[in-house]
């Protein structure tokens, strides 16, 4: 029973996919510890994402139970949940049990990194939400260690999110170094079954889905990036994945101004740790990149960048607007280098050839928008392919410039906007980082 306490508590799970004997299950449903409701409530709701529009809680004819049942399209890429799904809560009341938590992490903050540090821990003391607006390579995670140490201290479970699953990934080691004796659940689409009481939760935010009040503080990271930023539903689920009046800590590089203003309680810092300024993107006119790619030739002015990369062994990032044109590239860039390799949302060894890049086994990556956050490679330099087109926003090119300059030992780098044509979004997202580089000098 311990273990099935430990599994269920704070999630909401399917009952037929939990991992025990069904008399087990059965009999906690029976003593009250768990109780057992309906995917689709009666009124319309689906009880995983509190969806409740009729456009996405559709009915069908169920194969399961014979009877027109309502299914939830928005939370379907989790498995399907319909009228007839039972899912599984823990009930039973939680004794709240403190036990000390090693922390191995030797590392010194700067000025602005321990005082942004000490207000999220005294937002936390306050249960008050807070948005912390650190430039790309401010070291936004080691502000955290200290915070979340001392909340690990108290007993209270807590929760890292973040909108990607390469971020997820980035970030575990980090914390499993920085917490040794820790259980931390790392959760993301496919990851390792992972039982017991999880204390420290790193998820990806379409995960939350499946917690209901379970953390006594969350932590949102990348709080502007696809798909947390554009889908209704992952901010109900993560106010839905926290106990009542549980603290939640926003964390971005590039905040929205309407999340600026619904937090009331900000830390900023526009100045990266090792205190050398954000490389400035350079522009570069790329006519008719789409039409050269397709007819099999690369630009080239394209050509010489990677080039010159190539001879200076930098290991370097070619970010494209499509999978199609990266797909369309791939064969015209392993003629320069059969190390340059390419990767996107779809394809599954993305974090090898990450890991590979950083190792020097890779020289470059061809890469979509999926790699725009939670990546650090020394020496790493960036273009970005059509930085005119509607797919790079101000937000994402801004991302994407923070990739360069990221070590102590080589905070410098080139960022190039290669275009066929300066938009409104490069100009917004050059002159964000010209503030922040002046910002962080005052």
């Amino acid at each position: 029973m311990q273990a099935i306490e430990a599994f269920l508590r704070g999630r909401i799970w399917v009952k037929q996919f939990l991992p025990f004997p069904e008399e087990l299950v059965q009999a906690a449903i029976d003593k009250g510890d768990a109780t057992v409701i309906s995917g689709i409530s009666a009124g319309g709701e689906c009880a995983r994402c509190l969806e409740n529009s009729s456009d996405y809680v559709i009915p069908f004819h169920c194969a399961t139970c014979g009877n027109t049942c309502r299914y939830c399209r928005t939370c379907i890429q989790m498995g399907r949940i319909s009228s007839c799904t039972q899912l599984v809560l823990w009930r039973a009341p939680h004794i709240l049990t403190k036990r000390p938590h090693a922390f191995s992490w030797h590392g010194k903050l700067t000025p602005q990194q321990e005082n942004a540090s000490t207000a999220i821990s005294e937002s936390i003391r306050k249960q008050e939400h807070h948005l912390l607006y650190a430039v790309c390579g401010a070291g936004k995670t080691e502000i955290l260690f200290s915070p979340i140490h001392e909340a690990l201290q108290k007993g209270l479970r807590i929760c890292v999110a973040a909108p990607r699953t390469d971020v997820i990934l980035e970030l575990s080691p980090r914390f499993q170094q920085a917490f040794p004796d820790t259980v931390i659940h790392t959760l993301y689409g496919n990851s390792p079954e992972q039982t017991g009481y999880g204390e420290l939760v790193l998820a990806t935010t379409y995960q939350l889905y499946r917690f209901e009040e379970a953390f006594d503080l969350l932590f949102v990271d990348e709080a502007d990036a696809f798909p947390y930023s554009l889908d209704p539903s992952l901010e109900r689920t993560v106010k839905k994945a926290v106990k009542p009046s549980a603290p939640i800590i926003y964390i971005s590089a590039t905040p929205s101004k309407t999340l600026q203003k619904q937090i009331a309680v900000h830390s900023t810092i526009f100045r990266r740790y090792h205190g050398a300024p954000l490389p400035v993107p350079i522009y570069r006119s790329l006519w008719n990149y789409e039409r050269h790619i397709r007819k099999g030739k690369l630009p080239k002015v394209l050509t010489e960048w990677i080039q010159d990369k190539l001879q200076k062994k930098q290991p370097f990032l070619l970010f494209f607007p499509s999978i199609e044109l990266i797909n369309q590239a791939a064969p015209l860039l392993h003629k320069i280098d059969p190390s340059i390799q390419t990767v996107h949302s779809e394809d599954p060894g993305r974090k090898g050839k990450v890991m590979q890049l950083r190792a020097g086994t890779l020289s470059g990556l061809a890469t979509s928008t999926i790699l725009e956050r939670g990546i650090t490679i020394p020496h790493l330099q960036v273009a970005v392919v059509g930085a005119d087109h509607r797919v790079f926003d101000r937000a994402a090119l801004i991302q994407i410039a923070g990739r360069v300059g990221r070590s102590a030992k080589d905070p410098t780098g080139e960022i190039v906007f290669f275009h066929n044509g300066i938009t409104r979004q490069m100009d917004a997202a050059r002159a964000d980082i010209l503030f922040y580089n002046r910002e962080g000098r005052a």
